[in-house]
């Protein structure tokens, strides 16, 4: 049977969340966890910091978990609810996040949140140095490209390509202009996978080195082109396309194929359909 995606998008605005019921006789896992009864002041502390990234949601969580994150602190508003679903969907991270959750009320948890989530689990933990994410963009030789968006404004396209980027093993996702890719709201999109993958803002002029392939209508139409391992496959804004300084920064402009009269492809879907044809054609998910 197909478990359903508890973070998964749905449609429209999202459906409240009820106030969960906590500290159930019905389990024994629902207990408070036995943490500092100042959890929420360590977290109030840590999220001053510009070196935390908050986590949001339980597949956030449980992905940080598994590709080596620091999880400074975590809390929940449903503990029991939340390690059934560490059994049920993710169980290699049980143990460790059962040692890492707190149990405070839900008005509590929602305090911490920009908006709770159907999961109501939450956590900070440390963002990778800058050093060390350029270091990993500048590392040669690549054995897979670098997803580069040009300027983006939407920060939960932003969030589905760092997803889509960790999924195929991608070096990592280059954001240019203002958009921040460590913005709590791309960190969900993308849920938690940044810890995954590189993600890095830079200028134009400090992109990693290896040949620039831009989508651009008017290029050539990708199924004809190969994309090598070190490529930087560079996509320009939903709105605007790609800027001038990367359409000069540009080797190569290559079309993704559509139909007459549509208009354009969202973000994530364009990049989802750039990655699967290099994977296709000779590279392959990590």
């Amino acid at each position: 049977m197909t478990v359903p995606d508890p973070d998964g998008p749905a449609p429209g605005r999202p459906a409240p969340v009820p106030h969960p019921t906590v500290g159930s006789a019905a389990s024994p896992s629902a207990a408070p966890s036995s943490s500092s009864p100042d959890t929420l002041g360590v977290w109030r502390r840590q999220a001053g910091s510009e070196e935390v990234v908050l986590l949001d949601g339980f597949h956030a969580v449980k992905h940080a978990l598994r590709f080596g994150a620091e999880i400074r602190v975590a809390v929940t508003a449903d503990r029991a609810a939340a390690l059934a679903l560490a059994d049920e969907l993710a169980p290699d991270v049980r143990e460790p996040l059962g040692a890492l959750l707190a149990e405070v009320s839900y008005e509590a948890y929602a305090s911490v949140v920009p908006r709770p989530h159907p999961t109501a689990v939450a956590a900070l933990a440390v963002r990778p140095s800058r050093a060390g994410r350029l270091e990993a963009l500048a590392r040669t030789p690549r054995t897979a490209p670098v997803v580069v968006l040009d300027q983006p404004r939407n920060l939960g396209n932003a969030g589905a390509v760092i997803r889509l980027a960790a999924g195929f093993g991608a070096t990592g996702v280059v954001t240019t202009g203002t958009l921040d890719p460590w913005h709590p709201t791309v960190v969900r999109g993308g849920a938690g996978l940044h810890f995954a993958t590189t993600v890095e803002r830079l200028a134009v002029a400090d992109l990693p080195a290896g040949p620039v392939f831009a989508l651009d209508p008017e290029g050539q139409d990708i199924r004809g082109t190969e994309l090598p391992d070190d490529a930087l496959l560079a996509f320009g804004s939903e709105r605007s396309g790609l800027s001038p300084e990367l359409r000069a920064r540009a080797d190569h402009l290559v079309a993704l194929p559509m139909r007459p009269q549509v208009s354009s492809y969202n973000l994530a879907t364009s990049v989802a359909m750039a990655l699967y044809h290099w994977s296709a054609t000779g590279g392959a998910p990590a």
